[in-house]
């Protein structure tokens, strides 16, 4: 379902770029999401000191938790990887979060996008298999016995395929779901206020929405790290 108004498509159209906005809204909310996220990276790290301000406590406490619960999963050697987990969980909850915004559209709510971030995470996953072990990582996709090859070699393959498709349709699945359920509400009862507990419930849904991204992309990156059995 489209947006009947869409703040950011109409102000394409006064400076040209209005055929573009049209056709790919996810593109121009996209680089609105990556103008935000600067933003506020240069205003978090502005401050920062050896005496934390109250910003700097909480930006501590945030990202703290977040590299603490990816170490616990992968171990010590998964902390070099955080830095992109993190990147990519942020975004992501920023995309799903400006869709509660009327008039703003959720970029994770296009499959292009979603598909973009499990590219991202998924080829990563076998670059860092091979960094740790070289040629041998090979074994991860061969099964425990020489005789099993044929079965498990095409069963690894498909699954670590779908693996793609699980991150971004998931995603995307869910985001453009509850777009249009909040869509339908604000066109029947917008003028009663009938979509304000959908949209609160729409801010835990946006969380847990990059949060399963997260999670899954660190236990990618931890089964790629592990010896094969």
């Amino acid at each position: 379902m489209e947006h009947p108004i869409l703040f950011l498509v109409q102000l394409s159209d006064l400076v040209g770029l209005g055929h573009f906005a049209h056709l790919y809204p996810h593109v121009i909310y996209t680089w609105f999401v990556m103008l935000l996220l600067l933003v506020l990276a240069v205003l978090a790290t502005k401050g920062i000191g050896m005496i934390p301000t109250k910003g700097q406590n909480v930006f501590e406490i945030l990202i703290g938790g977040m590299e603490d619960f990816m170490v616990d999963i992968s171990g010590e050697e998964g902390r070099r990887f955080f830095p992109i987990l993190a990147t990519i969980f942020i975004y992501i909850f920023v995309c799903n979060l400006i869709g509660l915004i009327p008039g703003f559209f959720p970029p994770t709510a296009n499959l292009n996008t979603t598909l973009s971030c499990a590219l991202v995470v998924v080829p990563l996953t076998h670059i860092i298999g091979v960094m740790y072990h070289g040629p041998k990582y090979i074994k991860h996709f061969l099964g425990p016995v020489w005789w099993m090859i044929p079965i498990i070699l095409p069963i690894e393959l498909i699954g670590h395929t779908a693996r793609i498709l699980s991150l971004s349709i998931r995603l995307f699945g869910n985001m453009s779901g509850h777009e249009l359920v909040l869509a339908i509400l604000f066109m029947l009862a917008g003028a009663f206020f009938a979509p304000l507990p959908i949209m609160a419930l729409g801010i835990f849904v946006c969380l847990v929405q990059a949060f399963v991204f997260f999670l899954l992309s660190i236990m990618y990156f931890a089964g790629a790290m592990e010896e094969a059995h």
